[in-house]
């Protein structure tokens, strides 16, 4: 019961984050003169679409009916986020603490909670409000449009981020203290990092899975083992900044794109993080469409 609750749970949460993301995504519209291109537009709410897709995806029913802990490592994901694009650094502190509690790889989340605590949703490139506002001084526009239009480039505020580490380091402390309380028996917090981090890093179970490491391991020779620990391991970290400077106005965004990679590179991947994915996914289903439809229109207008 308790694993149907966690996606439950993560699923209205999924479709708070997409409402967020479209009442942005509106304020962005207006605010570049585009009223009428919002009231025309009829997109579906991304926000149910989403937490449709990740309540009803196979991957998702698959780890609800095994009994898998993955939907509460979901949950957890899913709670940094939507802690993140409300701006609630508590809850995105609490989230963040607890997914790198139960696991590793959603450490590489600290990039879009910090954007998106710092800049706020997701919106045009910047570049678009200066191109508007460089278009707007040559016309015939009020000083007060100007002016309205100018506070829409959001600049980098450091309150909330500062307020987030705060509540990250006491989450930290409670998580720690407890676990060493509960650990004191059977080795501490040392035999705990080295049982489920170092479990995780040194990928030293080769039983198959839906993933591409253990058959990898399971082949190379011992000579080269840390060698390619090492790379597959770092694989991961060499993206993080490269997305984070492209997809910087979009950091919502950029949380899916390192969940999904996160999904196909861990060392033991399962089919709650798929479902995870699959879900944010959902949150993008307009912009997802009209690519698609450039993509087929393209295609129809190429000669034969």
């Amino acid at each position: 019961m308790l694993i149907f609750t966690a996606d439950f749970l993560a699923a209205m949460l999924i479709r708070a984050t997409g409402h967020e993301l479209e009442m942005a995504r509106n304020r962005s519209l207006k605010s570049l003169d585009l009223t009428k291109a919002v009231k025309d537009t009829v997109n579906v709410s991304a926000g149910d679409v989403a937490s449709l897709i990740y309540l009803w995806n196979p991957w998702a029913i698959v780890t609800c009916v095994g009994s898998c802990t993955s939907p509460i490592e979901n949950l957890m994901v899913v709670i940094m986020i939507y802690g993140s694009c409300s701006r609630l650094a508590p809850l995105a502190a609490f989230g963040y603490v607890m997914a790198t509690h139960l696991s590793l790889y959603p450490a590489i989340l600290i990039v879009p909670v910090i954007l998106l605590l710092g800049y706020g949703l997701d919106a045009p490139p910047p570049k678009v409000f200066v191109i508007k506002g460089s278009i707007a001084r040559k016309s015939d526009v009020s000083d007060n449009d100007k002016t309205s239009r100018q506070r829409v480039v959001q600049q980098f505020s450091w309150k909330p981020v500062l307020h987030f580490i705060f509540w990250l380091f006491i989450w930290s402390c409670h998580v720690l203290l407890l676990s060493s309380v509960i650990l004191k028996k059977v080795g501490g917090l040392h035999e705990m990092f080295e049982k489920t981090y170092g479990f995780i890093l040194t990928v030293k179970d080769l039983s198959p899975n839906i993933g591409v490491l253990w058959y990898f391991f399971a082949e190379v020779f011992d000579f080269f083992r840390n060698f390619f620990l090492m790379v597959f391991n770092m694989n991961i970290i060499f993206m993080v900044l490269p997305l984070a400077i492209r997809l910087k106005h979009r950091p919502c965004f950029l949380a899916f794109v390192y969940t999904a990679i996160v999904a196909i590179l861990k060392s033991y991947p399962s089919a709650g993080d798929s479902a995870l994915y699959l879900g944010l996914l959902g949150l993008f289903v307009n912009e997802l469409a009209v690519h698609i439809l450039l993509v087929f229109w393209i295609y129809w207008s190429l000669p034969t």
